[in-house]
């Protein structure tokens, strides 16, 4: 469990940068330039999200219980990943109502799936997991919100509304590639166990 604590501190660290310590960032790419900071924070990144993987199914094995939620929070939680996959799906595509309006989709879809993954596992390993990253993603929401209000980040103007459409469609491939695979062989547990 320490080792999943600090797992988590890390990929938080390295990913709020910019949010607590914006001149240490600065600093950072007018020392190196800006092409090697992105390397070197990708590279971060991905090792953090891999220590994180790692101490988490490590945790997983001798990890208690908070609390034991009711069988249908499954039900709950299945039907809001689908919500947070078109989200996902829309992040990545250009603007439709769905990007224009949530804003920041890939947040809004990273708070869905943490705050859903609250609702289905009581384990402490998965409540500090997914508390952590619902955490994060309210932190990102407000900062970026403050980015735009001054002019620092400009929000993807409204394309098309045919791009919902494929944001739908992704999404639910995204999902039910999840559901039905994906996510007993990476995770181990089938989503549809516990219904």
């Amino acid at each position: 469990m320490a080792l999943l604590a600090v797992s988590i501190l890390l990929f938080l660290a390295v990913h709020l940068v910019r949010v607590v310590a914006p001149g240490l960032r600065r600093s950072a790419i007018s020392a190196m330039g800006r092409p090697v900071w992105i390397m070197l924070h990708s590279v971060l990144s991905i090792a953090t999200l891999a220590l994180l993987v790692w101490a988490f199914a490590e945790a997983r094995s001798v990890t208690g219980m908070l609390y034991n939620p009711p069988v249908w929070m499954s039900h709950i939680t299945l039907s809001l990943m689908l919500i947070a996959c078109v989200c996902l799906a829309a992040a990545a595509l250009p603007a439709g109502y769905i990007r224009t309006k949530t804003k920041f989709p890939l947040l809004v879809a990273i708070k869905i799936w943490a705050f859903s993954h609250l609702l289905a596992n009581g384990e402490t390993s998965s409540v500090m997991l997914f508390g952590a990253f619902l955490a994060w993603a309210v932190v990102l929401r407000i900062s970026l919100k403050k980015r735009v209000a001054s002019g620092e980040v400009v929000a993807r103007p409204f394309v098309s509304s045919r791009y919902d459409i494929f944001a739908v469609a992704l999404g639910i491939l995204i999902w039910a590639a999840i559901v039905f695979h994906l996510h007993e062989a990476l995770i181990g547990v089938s989503p549809l166990v516990a219904m």
